[in-house]
């Protein structure tokens, strides 16, 4: 299965949805470290309501950019999971 890695998150028309989203940013104390948050998003709509449900997969662990989206990449080949968005790196918090 091809996953593609998009720098942009989805938007609200599109009725189902399931990605990976990689979320990075400079650790507080040391902004020479990157923290990097890996989550599987999925949002279902129904005639009456969309249900979101955000699994975190890996939070806030020292890795590199290109680490974190190796490692959600390969997450998402194995459950069949079709796109990875990729936020930029942002400063700690």
């Amino acid at each position: 299965m091809e996953v593609r890695v998009l720098n942009s998150l989805p938007g609200n028309d599109c009725p189902d949805q399931d990605y990976i989203r990689v979320h990075t940013c400079s650790a507080p104390e040391d902004d020479t470290v990157t923290l990097a948050t890996i989550e599987r998003i999925t949002d279902r709509t129904t005639a009456s309501r969309t249900t979101k449900r955000v699994r975190t997969l890996l939070g806030r662990r020292p890795m590199s950019v290109d680490a974190a989206l190796e490692l959600a990449t390969s997450y998402a080949e194995r459950k069949q999971v079709p796109i990875v968005y990729a936020e930029p790196v942002t400063p700690g918090r």
